[in-house]
């Protein structure tokens, strides 16, 4: 004979739910107590160190706090600092820095290297770039040539036959010259900082990825150049991708995630700033959105 079901009055099986929940929450809570009676380190901030150049201290972005090294309170490190709570930041990223100002005084600055210690928990650099400029002189002299030459060539590539002149590319072998200089700068980060995550920031797409050109009074360039340039920068990001694969640091991509945000697109589409920038930000460098998508970058890492 097959049984029936006992419908209980409807306030007895309330009052039994209560009673079952209230049991489970005691066990819950009686297991749960201890634990956190018994952890021995309580919560502290994420010490987090910024390193780097320009592309990182954020030159001309809104608002301005620091006159020699030109940067900015919106730049990527201070886009991670506020998205990650707890953290405290010490960002001493400086334009014009090369992986000698890691070891070296920068103006007013002292050595970047200065800034990091044993609880230092993570640390971005963004580097390299002005070590492969013209004789030494950084990038704003790749930048700063080729806008010269383009006036005596400017449907050719007057910039990259410079770079060849003496039959290879010397922006190139500057580029390879540089790989050392980053293996020794991730080797001193661990070095001073043994116990932090180190994350190499690279470089955004500053050129149209398609080899488009977009020759004018704001971009300077002749119209062959753009591969070059592209290519250069390509190619820099590449040496640091391996270096820091090497040097027991991640390395992270922001040209594959600004590619259609290149200096030759309209404001409001662009990221990058021409080299006459309509918009507070220095020539050839990321604005304020594109600091904000270096920070993106940099966050989706973590």
């Amino acid at each position: 004979m097959t049984s029936l079901p006992v419908r209980l009055p409807a306030r007895r099986t309330l009052a039994l739910a209560a009673a079952a929940l209230s049991g489970a929450l005691a066990v819950t809570t009686a297991a749960v107590a201890p634990a956190l009676a018994a952890s021995p380190h309580p919560a502290r901030h994420l010490d987090y160190v910024a390193l780097g150049d320009s592309l990182a201290s954020g030159p001309g972005i809104p608002d301005q706090v620091d006159a020699n090294c030109l940067r900015s309170d919106h730049n990527y490190p201070s886009l991670i600092a506020k998205a990650l709570r707890g953290t405290r930041l010490t960002d001493v990223s400086c334009s014009g820095a090369s992986t000698a100002q890691m070891t070296a005084p920068q103006g007013t600055a002292g050595p970047q290297f200065d800034a990091l210690n044993r609880g230092t928990d993570l640390v971005t650099i963004t580097i390299g770039v002005n070590n492969v400029g013209v004789d030494g002189a950084g990038f704003t002299s790749i930048i700063g040539t080729c806008a010269k030459l383009s006036a005596t060539d400017p449907a050719g590539s007057p910039c990259k036959d410079f770079f060849h002149k003496d039959g290879f590319d010397q922006l190139r072998k500057n580029i390879d010259d540089t790989a050392p200089k980053i293996a020794a700068t991730l080797a001193g980060i661990h070095q001073r900082a043994p116990h932090a995550k180190v994350l190499v920031v690279g470089y955004p797409d500053l050129f149209p990825d398609d080899g488009s050109s977009c020759t004018s009074t704001e971009v300077p360039f002749a119209k062959g150049d753009f591969t070059f340039l592209r290519d250069a920068n390509r190619s820099l990001n590449a040496m640091l991708s391996h270096q820091a694969g090497r040097g027991g640091a991640r390395y992270v991509d922001t040209y594959r995630p600004t590619i259609g945000h290149d200096m030759c697109k309209p404001a409001g589409v662009r990221w990058i700033e021409p080299v006459v920038p309509p918009t507070p930000a220095a020539p050839a460098h990321p604005n304020a959105r594109g600091q904000q998508a270096l920070a993106d970058a940099v966050l989706a890492h973590r």
